[in-house]
């Protein structure tokens, strides 16, 4: 989890504090696929008893973030095909409305925080730091719904970016250009304010994305093919 601040936190709402900081690190890629969460070592990191951090990761459980293997044995999950494809599917309408409605009421100043995210993602995209370039990458898409002032739009993305994020951080490096490259043309229409071209540049972003994470979903899904023997 290098890279992201689990510092001593407030005792006041505690549940709710270690809850969201967790989401944060899933949505943004700090955990991936097969990671194995152990709670008093989380404890330990977030300075605090390890009865919240127990709290949070159920509630984590429920969100189908995590998956509770055993009591011992808590893990990010790796999404099969069916759940990634009926995520996708959901982002690409949610999200393309979102950035219709961002191209049509951006400011000139939310249009150059959106630039500099783009500038600074591929600027960690050329020394290699690969977490840093995930954590823009997510930054870039929630700020959309923002500048769209969609609040409820942007909590169901959020509770999508929790299955998503691990694995969109697992092939972000590997995957090169395919992460980015229509992030410019969506700037484009956003900067003409045209938000039937911003919707159609994000749901190709999407869709693009989704060549290199299905390759990985079916390489988890070979890799524990079990073997059979002829008879």
């Amino acid at each position: 989890m290098s890279g992201f601040d689990l510092s001593l936190l407030e005792h006041d709402n505690l549940g709710s504090t270690i809850y969201q900081k967790l989401c944060e690190a899933l949505m943004r890629g700090v955990f991936k696929p097969n990671d194995r969460l152990k709670i008093r070592d989380l404890a330990e990191r977030l300075g605090t008893s390890v009865t919240p951090v127990r709290d949070a990761i159920l509630r984590l459980v429920q969100d189908q973030a995590l998956v509770l293997r055993s009591p011992r044995d808590i893990r990010v999950p790796m999404l099969t095909r069916a759940a990634y494809l009926e995520i996708r599917d959901i982002r690409v309408n949610l999200e393309g409305l979102a950035a219709a409605r961002a191209a049509e009421r951006a400011t000139p100043a939310q249009i150059d925080q959106l630039e500099a995210l783009l500038t600074h993602n591929e600027e960690a995209m050329a020394v290699g730091n690969t977490a840093l370039a995930t954590e823009l990458n997510q930054i870039f898409h929630f700020r959309l719904a923002e500048i769209a002032d969609m609040p409820v739009l942007g909590d169901i993305l959020r509770r999508l970016w929790l299955q998503m994020g691990p694995l969109i951080a697992d092939v972000y490096g590997g995957a090169g250009r395919t992460m980015i490259d229509h992030h410019y043309p969506l700037m484009d229409a956003i900067r003409r304010h045209d938000g039937p071209a911003a919707a159609r540049a994000i749901q190709d972003d999407i869709q693009l994305a989704s060549g290199p994470i299905l390759e990985r979903i079916d390489a988890e899904h070979l890799e524990i093919q079990p073997v059979t023997l002829a008879s």
